[in-house]
């Protein structure tokens, strides 16, 4: 089986990918790569037996609904004027809301926050994707699965905050060493440097690791007919099941 992960950015500088090859209990990195155009991500999607993106693969339901009143200026107002919190289901998709729930890390919102440019990237690349014959469901039931890599580590047991700050460069490196030490079966070769240096890379990595999870059902489901109902038009966060582990994958 081959899992690639997409740490994907609104631009190719900054968007990572890296490849895995499992068989026989043992896995192998191929490569992790940065500065990844449009054209090396569909070459990586298309190849991959399962792929993990780091992106959200829909907007929520809510906020299009209500863009769409804005734009016919007929918003619909309850009685007395909004409540508190209204907008948090404008903001957040119910998988969001979900990885909050299940490990305390919440996303960013696709709505209202920087992260909406990749989704505009993504939603093209995907596009493209099912137009060359590997139609992307949002769920993740296809060959893509969302990937969200701080929930991941965060159920993993790995460090999941502060790796990708530039004044703490030693953050990364302990990331990695822990990784490396939870992943014996994982051959990294000489791409472990890329990942030590850069989150972007080490973020693919993970997203890679996440996309296996996620091909062997060791990730979160909707939990009923709403939530599957939502994940296939807003998407759907493959986290890891509770309890499992890095040692689990291969």
């Amino acid at each position: 089986m081959l899992t690639v992960g997409v740490d994907l950015a609104a631009e190719p500088e900054g968007t990572a990918l890296a490849r895995i090859e499992w068989r026989d209990g043992r896995a192998v990195v191929l490569d992790v790569t940065r500065g990844a155009d449009d054209a090396a991500v569909l070459a990586a999607l298309t190849e991959a037996d399962k792929a993990g993106v780091d992106c959200p693969l829909g907007w929520p339901d809510e906020f299009l609904r209500f863009v769409t009143a804005h734009q016919a200026g007929a918003v619909p107002l309850p009685p007395g004027g909004p409540a508190p919190g209204w907008r948090r289901a404008l903001a957040l998709r119910v998988t969001d809301r979900v990885v909050r729930e299940q490990t305390g890390v919440t996303p960013l919102s696709v709505s209202a926050d920087r992260i909406g440019y990749v989704a505009m990237r993504c939603a093209v690349l995907l596009a493209e994707l099912g137009r060359q014959g590997r139609p992307v469901a949002r769920d993740g039931t296809g060959p893509v699965a969302e990937i969200y890599p701080a929930a991941s580590l965060k159920v993993w047991g790995l460090p999941h905050r502060g790796y990708k700050r530039p004044a703490d460069p030693a953050a990364l490196e302990r990331l990695m060493d822990q990784l490396t030490a939870q992943t014996p079966f994982l051959q990294q070769g000489s791409f472990s440097g890329l990942c030590r240096r850069s989150h972007d890379a080490a973020d693919a990595l993970i997203a890679a690791l996440a996309a296996r999870a996620a091909a062997r059902g060791l990730t979160l489901r909707p939990r009923d007919s709403a939530e599957q109902a939502l994940a296939r038009t807003e998407g759907w966060v493959a986290i890891p099941l509770p309890g499992t582990r890095l040692s689990d994958l291969p």
